[in-house]
């Protein structure tokens, strides 16, 4: 007798472990495969009981609907044994993703930065109106029972968001990245055209983003940001120690103030969207506030651990641009501590393409330190040459570190400091090792 089951292949990377969380809260029957090393979105699949497998064509089963990671193809043997299997329904990632959105008022969050926190920030104020479900691409997803709405994080990488045709969608900025799969700039801003042309009833944009307002639109579009121009406009803007604090206009008219705990311009221009989305989905400004209020972060987006005389924060950074609000974020958190950069590049591309961006970006801090890329990292093509030691040259007196407890005892002797562990590959388990030192 074959079994009602979902089986994620590739369970443990951000978007499918979200996904499996928001299956298991449909009362789902899931199972998932994965390599045998940690990693941190495992976290939130053991919660669930979730059951996970090192990869195994036995894991297949007859009548199974199998959900496939997007950097799996048939020379993984349960996507070969699933594509073999004429009882088994085959789907990627974002496939199954775009059927699912079919059920709900969709709300998909797109952009180069700010994807993650403005999901996470969108899953907390919408919950204030109406239950909404949300998929983050830091591991985490949310179903309730009644849901009506659906926030997603959208991601642009091959073009894989033109899976969905939502009702809403917010655009936080365009910067070019991927360059490994986008030819430049125009190529990149293609793809964002594309995918708004698939939005069913309405766009809400960043509107001092160099390239978003000469998109076409063809449903109304609604702008957010700092210049005068935009519909909703953040004013009289102060950040330090304690937080932020602004006054949110629309359409020139004052609406409320806002104080947040969280400092960095991203963040203020995340809650600024998440502002001007959900009043245009009907949400009071009261639940907004509210909402914004009550929204506690979510992992590896600028995390913060006060350890004793030293704070420690984990970010997803992996772009010149993030690294540099990362740091400038920092500062402003903690005028008076000294700043140590960390960075592990995850692309031989980007860093390549990039590189010069990335030195700016990581010299802006008191102390660079770099780690190597990973062990499975593979060059792009032939003319993909850099190295870190090319980083290393750019970023005077950076030093080189590895991810063990030498290198950990290396990071203790720079503390007291705000160490900011940046990477989207697993830069956090050096973070966890010396905060272990300091604990001591």
């Amino acid at each position: 007798m074959s079994r009602l089951a979902y089986h994620f292949i590739g369970i443990k990377g951000t978007g499918m472990a979200a996904l499996a969380c928001i299956l298991h809260d449909q009362h789902k029957v899931i199972t998932g495969s994965d390599i045998d090393k940690y990693i941190f979105t495992q976290d939130g699949l053991e919660q669930r009981g979730i059951p996970f497998y090192s990869f195994d064509a036995s894991n297949i089963h007859d009548g199974d609907t199998v959900i496939i990671g997007l950097s799996f193809d048939d020379s993984n043997v349960e996507v070969k044994a699933a594509h073999d299997n004429p009882n088994v329904k085959c789907y990627y990632y974002n496939e199954y993703l775009g059927v699912l959105l079919q059920d709900y008022v969709s709300v998909c969050v797109a952009g180069c930065h700010g994807k993650s926190t403005t999901t996470g920030l969108l899953g907390t104020v919408l919950q204030k109106h109406e239950d909404t479900a949300y998929l983050i691409g830091d591991g985490h997803g949310y179903m309730p029972d009644q849901a009506k709405n659906f926030v997603l994080e959208s991601c642009e990488f091959q073009r894989h968001f033109l899976a969905y045709h939502p009702d809403y969608a917010i655009i936080t900025n365009i910067e070019l990245d991927h360059i490994d799969y986008y030819k430049d700039i125009d190529d990149y801003v293609s793809a964002y055209q594309s995918f708004v042309n698939q939005v069913k009833k309405k766009v809400i944009i960043y509107g001092d983003d160099p390239y978003l307002p000469n998109l076409s639109y063809k449903v109304p579009y609604v702008t957010y940001g700092l210049g005068e121009n935009n519909d909703y406009v953040a004013k009289n803007i102060v950040q330090g120690e304690q937080g932020m604090q602004f006054d949110c206009y629309c359409h020139n008219e004052f609406l409320t103030h806002i104080e947040l705990t969280e400092v960095g311009d991203p963040f203020l221009q995340d809650a600024l969207g998440t502002f001007a989305l959900a009043h245009e989905m009907g949400c009071s400004v009261e639940e907004i506030v509210e909402g914004l209020k009550e929204y506690r972060g979510i992992a590896r987006r600028f995390v913060i651990e006060e350890v004793k005389d030293s704070v420690l924060i984990d970010d997803y950074a992996h772009h010149p641009t993030a690294i540099r609000y990362m740091i400038d974020s920092a500062r402003k958190k903690y005028p008076s501590k000294k700043i140590v950069a960390l960075y592990k590049p995850d692309r031989y591309s980007r860093l390549q393409y990039f590189l010069d961006d990335f030195a700016a970006s990581l010299n802006t801090a008191d102390q660079v330190v770099l780690c190597d890329f990973p062990k499975n990292a593979k060059r792009e093509d032939e003319t993909i040459t850099v190295t870190i030691d090319d980083l290393v040259k750019r970023c005077p007196n950076s030093i080189l570190l590895d991810i063990d407890e030498k290198s950990a005892e290396k990071l203790y002797e720079m503390t007291p400091a705000v160490f900011v562990f940046m990477s989207s590959k697993d830069i956090y388990l050096l973070k966890d090792m010396l905060k272990e030192k300091i604990e001591k």
